[in-house]
C-alpha cells in the first residue's frame, strides 16, 4: 500500500504491530484449542510458559506435545476465517484517526502472512504504508525488518519513527536498536508476562488510547 498523498516523507511516523497491537487474537487462539480439543485455559498455561521462558510462539506446541501442528494451520485459517471487525480492538481504529489528525503518517508493519493486509483494510484499517513480514521475506526481530519499515516509510531519520508493538523481545529492543522510538503496548500475553529490564522503551502504555495522550512524550524522550 503506498502513501495517501506526496510530500509526507519528512513527517514523523508511527509504525504499528498488528497481534495485540490493532488485533485481540483471543479468537484464533480460542481455535487453536477447539481442534486439540483442549480446555482453553489449558492452551493460555501454555501460552504463558512459553513468554515465561521467553521462547518463540511456536513452542506453545511443545509444551502440549503436538509435534504436527504446522499440519493444522490450514483447517485452523479455514475456522478462523481471517481477521474480522470483531478482533479489532477497540481503541484501534479511533487511535489512528487521532494519530493522524496530529499529524502524524501511519504504518502498519508486523509479522504476519500476507493475506492479512487485505484483511485489514477490508475492517477499516488504512495507514499510509502497510506490509506483512510474509510478503517483505523478513521478520522481526531481524534487524533488516526495521531497515525494510525505513525503507518502506520513505527513508525518514530513524529517530522520526515511533514503532508499536506489545512485545519487548520482538517490538521494543530491536526497534530500539535500529534507532526508532520504541512504545511497549502492554496488553495481551506477551505484553502482560514480558518486563523491559533493559529500559529500552521510550514510552510504556497500556492502550492505543493512552498513547495518543501521551503521544508528545514519544518524541520528547
Amino acid at each position: 500500500m503506498e502513501p495517501r498523498a506526496e510530500g509526507r516523507q519528512h513527517a514523523r511516523w508511527v509504525c504499528l504491530d498488528v497481534g495485540e497491537t490493532l488485533i485481540d487474537e483471543t479468537r484464533v487462539w480460542a481455535v487453536w484449542a477447539d481442534i486439540l480439543q483442549l480446555p482453553y485455559l489449558t492452551l493460555a498455561a501454555a501460552i504463558g510458559a512459553t513468554i515465561a521462558a521467553g521462547n518463540p510462539h511456536q513452542s506453545v506446541f511443545e509444551y502440549l506435545g503436538v509435534d504436527d501442528w504446522q499440519h493444522l494451520a490450514p483447517e485452523v485459517e479455514r475456522r478462523y476465517g481471517g481477521f474480522q471487525a470483531e478482533d479489532l480492538y477497540p481503541d484501534a481504529l479511533p487511535a489512528l484517526d487521532a494519530l493522524r489528525d496530529s499529524g502524524c503518517s501511519l504504518a502498519v508493519i508486523a509479522n504476519q502472512p500476507a493475506q492479512r493486509a487485505a484483511e485489514l483494510v477490508a475492517i477499516g484499517v488504512s495507514p499510509d504504508v502497510m506490509a506483512m513480514s510474509d510478503a517483505m521475506g523478513v521478520a522481526k526481530p531481524d534487524p533488516a525488518f526495521f531497515d525494510q519499515v525505513l525503507a518502506r516509510c520513505h527513508d525518514p531519520m530513524p529517530g522520526d519513527v515511533a514503532y508499536v508493538g506489545d512485545r519487548v523481545d520482538n517490538d521494543v529492543r530491536p526497534a530500539a536498536a535500529a534507532g526508532l522510538r520504541a512504545v511497549w503496548l502492554r496488553r495481551g500475553p506477551w505484553g502482560v508476562v514480558q518486563r523491559d529490564d533493559e529500559h529500552r522503551a521510550h514510552l510504556v502504555v497500556d492502550s492505543l488510547a493512552e498513547l495518543v495522550e501521551r503521544l508528545d512524550e514519544v518524541w520528547a524522550s
